[in-house]
């Protein structure tokens, strides 16, 4: 199997920059509003001043965090930079003890990953479609694509793509659960077809009758 090749080349002076931009944030971030910003061109910088249209932009809290809503607001910082950069995604199959494994590695080193099921012929033919082949455990890590599991590998591609190798998720994170690659429809309603009568009420139980002179303790059998 060929190895994901991801090249980092910064250059040392805006490594030591953004470095130092991050040690300053939760001080800055005290004083005044901070924002984590992403240009068209992908690149991230920090500013006090907000952002133009055509940037996407996060404010942060004076620990550094983003105060936006949602788990992945919580992560940490270089879990988050990988997740936005190379997204997993994992396909699996029902019966599948290899798609287990895979499963567990991505959750033992707290990976978050979307899981998509393939067990009927439409999701088989999407699976194709986008460029894969009818194998399960299959796994997407950003534009990488891996075919069957061996942890070795996976663990390889996972290190390359910046992800911890030991879970730094929050406690109590947890990933979505698996839908199918191509979603159920809802079952059809025949033309023509009447709904459902609703059942009929229940008719109300009579009440019990109370003591009489011929009864006095009001026993009903």
């Amino acid at each position: 199997m060929s190895r994901m090749k991801i090249t980092y080349r910064p250059r040392r002076a805006a490594q030591l920059a953004a470095v130092a931009v991050l040690a300053l944030l939760p001080v800055l971030a005290s004083a005044q509003g901070i924002y984590r910003i992403v240009g068209p061109d992908g690149r991230v910088t920090f500013s006090d001043k907000p952002p133009t249209s055509s940037e996407k932009a996060t404010a942060l809290s004076p620990s550094g965090r983003s105060t936006e809503n949602g788990a992945a607001s919580e992560l940490p910082f270089e879990l988050r930079e990988a997740m936005n950069r190379y997204p997993v995604t994992l396909y699996t199959g029902d019966n599948c003890e290899p798609c287990g494994a895979a499963r567990s590695l991505l959750t033992r080193r707290g990976v978050p990953y979307t899981e998509r099921t393939i067990t009927t012929a439409q999701d088989i033919e999407a699976l194709k479609r986008l460029g894969m082949e009818a194998t399960v455990p299959t796994a997407t890590i950003g534009g990488q694509r891996l075919k069957g599991y061996s942890e070795g590998d996976w663990s390889d591609y996972l290190d390359a793509a910046g992800y911890p190798k030991s879970s730094r998720l929050p406690s109590g994170y947890r990933n979505a659960a698996a839908s199918p690659l191509v979603p159920v429809p809802d079952a059809p309603v025949a033309p023509g077809a009447r709904p459902a009568a609703p059942a009929p009420a229940a008719a109300p139980a009579s009440p019990a009758p109370g003591p009489t002179p011929d009864n006095p303790s009001g026993i009903v059998f």
